[in-house]
């Protein structure tokens, strides 16, 4: 057999088409972008139709619409950023939408496009091939970020005291090296009364209590900086920025507590865990549900959280 031959025969073997049984009925594969959905309806090997919408609401409606009247039971799309959350809230309702990684799904080497992505999404949709994020619930997802947003907002808080710290030292203000707390009522009282203009150390003094951890002359010693109207005016732009932020905590306690008057039971269940208390009970809720059907077993729940260590082994040794 001649060279030639051999390379034909190869070449048409490599591109045979590798057959999968079906498992859907009707699927769609929907490759998401920032302004650009690509939608295929595939239902069986050779019948697969692609549109393309934009990814406006009035758009999503009419591939809602679309899929609906093809008789799609299942869709399937990429975790594209924060793209695919539209387009996951206006179908989750009327289809079951299995969120994919994108690294588990991606075709054979060669052309990409948007088309042929859908397809290949599509085709594995049918297969029953493809493996779904976790996704909890609306109000769930909804608890999720409200949750996340308080966090950050306490961490904000932390930093604008840390820069208030920072303003005291250049202005060779010691209070950190005299008080446990800055923040703590003493502290507070006595930045209050710098912003306010306030430079006798007698006055400052007033707010000294024999509770302190250092002696009335190393407090006094403390307080004896050099503190300009610029420093006057750091501090109150930091603490306006604090007491703004403890007003969005509020605000933020308030819906998260409307949020979760559905699940007190399992608020409290937690709580009985050493070390658990309210506010980690409402975060891990946030994070993974109630429903623990979602994780077929405490190990598969563990390993999602990120808590199980990772395994390494090669050649009969183990790396990590």
């Amino acid at each position: 057999m001649t060279t030639f031959a051999k390379e034909t025969i190869f070449q048409k073997t490599k591109m045979k088409e590798i057959g999968f049984t079906q498992m859907v009925s009707v699927g769609c594969g929907i490759d998401v972008h920032q302004n650009l959905i690509v939608a295929s309806i595939r239902k069986n090997a050779d019948e697969v139709d692609t549109r393309e919408f934009e990814a406006y609401t009035s758009s999503l409606t009419s591939l809602r619409e679309w899929c609906k009247k093809e008789g799609v039971t299942h869709v399937a799309m990429e975790s594209t950023g924060v793209y695919w959350k539209p387009v996951f809230n206006v179908l989750e309702e009327d289809f079951e939408v299995i969120l994919v990684n994108a690294r588990h799904v991606k075709n054979v080497p060669g052309h990409k496009t948007d088309k042929k992505d859908s397809r290949w999404l599509s085709k594995l949709l049918l297969s029953g091939l493809l493996k779904g994020s976790f996704i909890p619930p609306r109000d769930i997802r909804e608890l999720r970020d409200l949750v996340r947003y308080r966090k950050k907002v306490v961490g904000q808080i932390a930093s604008e005291k840390n820069r208030i710290i920072k303003i005291l030292e250049d202005a060779n203000i010691k209070l950190s090296s005299v008080l446990s707390n800055v923040d703590g009522a003493v502290g507070t009282k006595v930045i209050d009364d710098l912003i306010n203009g306030e430079t006798s150390l007698d006055k400052l003094m007033r707010h000294y209590h024999g509770k302190q951890k250092v002696s009335r002359t190393e407090f006094r010693k403390a307080l004896e900086g050099r503190i300009t109207e610029h420093h006057k005016l750091m501090l109150r732009i930091h603490k306006d920025s604090i007491l703004d932020k403890e007003a969005q905590l509020q605000r933020l306690d308030i819906a998260i507590d409307k949020a979760t008057e559905a699940y007190q039971v399992e608020i409290d269940l937690l709580q009985t865990i050493p070390g658990v208390g309210k506010d980690s009970a409402v975060s891990i809720i946030s994070e993974i549900g109630v429903d623990m059907s979602r994780f077929p077993d405490e190990t598969h729940l563990s390993s999602w959280a990120g808590m199980s260590p990772g395994n390494c082994e090669t050649g009969g040794k183990k790396k990590v």
